[in-house]
This record gives C-alpha cells, sequence and structure tokens, in this order.
C-alpha cells in the first residue's frame, strides 16, 4: 500500500526553523518526483518545492526561495524540507506528494499520491 506520511511540524517563532520529513512506505521514491505543497486557512493549496527524482534538479516558489531547501535520501526513502527565517505567512499545513515522473512541478495536478499533512504554525 503506497503512503506518504510526512513529520516535523509544530509551533515555532518567526525567523526561526523546521526541518518537514516525508517518508515513503510500499514503494521506493527512486521514480518519484516529490512535491511539498502547503494550504493556509481559507486559502488554496498551493506548490511550495518539489524535486527531481534524482535529486538534481529543484523548484521552489518565489515566496520560499533562499529560506527553504528541499533534499532527498533515496536509499532512506526520504524527503526533507529545511524551512528556516519563518515568517507568520508561513503557517499552513504542508503535505508531500509523489508524482511517477523523471521531473517535477509545482502545479499539483499531476501528483498520484499525497500524504495527511503536517501543521506548521508560526507565531510569536
Amino acid at each position: 500500500q503506497f503512503q506518504l506520511v510526512e513529520s516535523g511540524g509544530g509551533l515555532v517563532q518567526p525567523g526561526g526553523s523546521l526541518r518537514l520529513s516525508c517518508a515513503a512506505s510500499g514503494f521506493t521514491l527512486d521514480d518519484y518526483a516529490i512535491g511539498w505543497f502547503r494550504q493556509a486557512p481559507g486559502k488554496e493549496r498551493e506548490g511550495v518545492s518539489c524535486i527531481s527524482s534524482s535529486g538534481g534538479s529543484t523548484n521552489y516558489a518565489d515566496s520560499v526561495k533562499g529560506r527553504f531547501t528541499i533534499s532527498r535520501d533515496n536509499a532512506k526513502n526520504m524527503v526533507y524540507l529545511q524551512m528556516n527565517s519563518l515568517k507568520p505567512e508561513d503557517t499552513a499545513v504542508y503535505y508531500c506528494a509523489a508524482w511517477r515522473f523523471r521531473l517535477c512541478v509545482l502545479s499539483q495536478r499531476p501528483y498520484d499520491y499525497w500524504g495527511q499533512g503536517t501543521q506548521v504554525t508560526v507565531s510569536s
């Protein structure tokens, strides 16, 4: 059974950091591009970052460039999102998703498998 599980969310003060993890089970991530998406209350889900199946290519939303870093460890079947200099507007539920394709995009449309999400709250 294909499953993605996010972890690492929590409450952090503005300017702080969090590292989200996305663990895959039931399949290997080697052939999958992975995306991180987020949904804030009252807003549509948006693409935050994505990484190609090999890890050689990454994309970031303009709002997180220079602050967030996506990475993957295919040997461990894991993908990570390091979030630094967090802002209150980063508050949202964060989801990871998998798409069986070499390259990645920030559009959620092609992604086949989704995790349940992890809450990130940035507040003083």
